[in-house]
C-alpha cells in the first residue's frame, strides 16, 4: 500500500513515522515533509505544499495512493477530502462542511448552542464599536478570538478590559490574522484545567484516542503569548474513567450525533479542546478537525495498534468493530522552538546534536527543519523539534525528555522548562 501524509509539521512526522510501522504500507510519500521525514524508513517527501489541492490530487491519481491522511487544518477547510473522493480516492479526515467546526469559531459556537453542549458564554461581532460595548459590559477577564484559522494563535485572553479592545482593534481594524480575524468571538474567561480529548470518527461511532494535555502558552507558568502548541503529555491525569464517559455523552457523541442530524457525516479525526471546571464538568474551548500538535506526537509514541487498519475501519464505517491499544507507559513531549516564536524569529541556523538523541525510549519528531547543502539539519520554522520519550510514569518520561534535550543546540533555541509539571504536582488553574 502507498500512503501520502499532507502537511510538514511535527504531527506529520508522527503520524507518517507510525504509518511507515504498518506491514501493510511499502511507501509513505510526505507532502511536503521536513528534515525529520526525509530520513525515515519506507518514508520520502514530495515537493508538494500542503494546500496545493490539484497537485496532491494529481500525484495521489499518478502514485495510485490508497490512502491519504491530512494533517493540517487549512486543506480540510478547502475541501481536499471532497475533492479527493470525488476522483475516488481513500482521503482520511472531515469534509469542507464538517471541518467548520474548526474553520469558524461561530459555526461552532452557534452548532454547540443549538445542541445543548456545554460551552462558555459568547458573542460574535464584526463591528468594533459593538465590540467594545460588549466588553466593557461583561467586564474582565474575557477571550478574544479570531473566528477564522490562525494556526492556534488566535485567542487571546485579556485581563483588562484595555487589553480586550486592543485585541479586537488589532483583529477587526489592523488585520493581525488576515481574514481570519474580520470577525471576533468574544466569549466568558472559564476557570479550571484544560485538557485534549481527540477521537476517530466514522460518522457515527466514535473511537476515542488516548487522553492528552498540551502547553499553549510560550513561557514557564503558562505565561506569554498563545503559540500552536509548546508541548504535551499522555495520559492526562484528569481525565480518569468517569470523566472520560462524561465527556464522551455529553460533548462528543452529542456533536458527531449533531451534524449528522444537520446533514453532516463528519468522518475523520474529531478534537475537543476542552475546560475542565474545579468541580468537574467539561465545557468546549475549542474543536478542530484534525490531531493536534504536539499532542500527536506522544499519542502516536503509546499507540501499539496498527494506525492504518484503524483508519481503514472508519472509511469503511466499521469503526465500531475495532479497538486501539496502548502502551501503559506515559509519553511526554518538549517543543523547541526558535527564539521569538510565536512572533518573528530566524531561520538557518544549523541544529547539531541530534545524532546523539534518540534511543528506544526517545524519539524526536520535526517540525520546522530542512537539511543545507552540506546535509545538516537547519531551522525552518517556529517549532523546530519535539523531543517525546516514554516512561513509566510521567516523571520518568519527563526526565528522559529534557535529558536528550541538553545533546541538542541551535542559536536562539527557546523551550519550556516545566512541561508536565502540572501533571506531577496536581491540578494548576489556567484560564481560557
Amino acid at each position: 500500500m502507498k500512503v501520502l501524509i499532507v502537511g510538514g509539521g511535527g504531527r506529520e512526522h508522527a503520524l507518517a513515522w507510525k504509518v511507515a510501522e504498518s506491514l501493510q504500507v511499502n511507501e509513505v510519500f510526505v507532502a511536503p515533509g521536513n528534515a525529520g521525514t526525509a530520513n525515515e524508513p519506507k518514508v520520502s517527501n514530495i515537493n508538494i505544499g500542503a494546500e496545493e489541492i490539484d497537485a496532491l490530487l494529481d500525484f495521489a491519481l499518478e502514485e495510485q495512493i490508497e490512502l491519504t491522511v491530512v494533517g493540517p487544518e487549512a486543506p480540510l477547510t478547502e475541501g481536499i477530502v471532497n475533492r479527493f473522493q470525488e476522483q475516488g480516492l481513500r482521503c482520511f479526515g472531515p469534509s469542507k462542511e464538517a471541518a467548520q467546526l474548526e474553520g469558524s469559531k461561530d459555526f461552532t459556537k452557534q452548532f454547540l448552542v443549538r445542541n445543548q453542549i456545554p460551552t462558555a458564554s459568547y458573542q460574535t461581532f464584526e463591528s468594533i464599536i459593538e465590540a467594545n460595548r460588549y466588553i466593557e459590559e461583561v467586564g474582565a477577564p474575557i477571550v478574544v478570538k479570531a473566528d477564522g484559522l490562525a494556526a492556534g494563535k488566535g485567542v487571546i485572553v485579556a485581563e483588562s478590559v484595555e487589553q480586550a479592545k486592543q485585541a479586537v482593534s488589532d483583529m477587526l481594524e489592523h488585520n493581525r490574522f488576515g481574514t481570519a480575524g474580520n470577525r471576533v468571538v468574544i466569549e466568558q474567561c472559564l476557570e479550571g484545567e484544560e485538557a485534549s480529548f481527540i477521537c476517530i470518527v466514522d460518522g457515527e461511532d466514535v473511537l476515542p484516542l488516548a487522553t492528552s494535555q498540551d502547553h499553549k502558552r510560550a513561557l514557564d507558568g503558562d505565561l506569554g503569548p498563545n503559540t500552536g502548541g509548546m508541548g504535551a503529555y499522555s495520559p492526562a491525569p484528569i481525565i480518569d474513567a468517569k470523566m472520560e464517559y462524561t465527556i464522551m455523552t455529553r460533548i462528543i457523541q452529542p456533536t458527531v450525533a449533531g451534524l449528522l442530524r444537520e446533514g453532516i457525516r463528519y468522518t475523520g479525526f474529531l478534537y475537543a479542546g476542552l475546560m475542565i471546571s474545579p468541580e468537574g464538568v467539561p465545557q468546549v474551548l475549542e474543536f478542530n478537525c484534525r490531531m493536534g500538535d504536539p499532542e500527536t506526537q506522544p499519542i502516536m509514541v503509546r499507540l501499539k495498534s496498527d494506525l492504518v487498519d484503524l483508519l481503514s475501519a472508519a472509511l469503511n464505517g466499521n469503526l465500531g468493530c475495532v479497538s486501539a491499544k496502548w502502551d501503559s507507559r506515559a509519553a511526554l513531549g518538549v517543543v523547541i522552538a526558535s527564539g521569538g516564536y510565536p512572533g518573528s524569529y530566524r531561520k538557518g541556523a544549523i541544529i547539531s546534536g541530534l545524532e546523539g538523541s534518540g534511543s528506544d525510549q526517545v524519539k524526536v519528531f520535526h517540525a520546522g527543519t530542512a537539511m543545507n547543502e552540506a546535509d545538516e539539519f537547519t531551522v525552518s520554522g517556529g517549532r523546530v523539534l519535539c523531543v517525546t520519550a516514554l516512561g513509566e510514569k510521567i516523571a520518568a518520561s519527563r526526565h528522559a525528555a529534557y535529558d536528550s534535550i541538553k545533546t541538542i543546540y541551535f542559536e536562539d533555541m527557546h523551550f519550556r522548562t516545566d512541561i508536565g509539571a502540572r501533571a506531577l504536582h496536581g491540578t494548576t488553574t489556567s484560564t481560557v
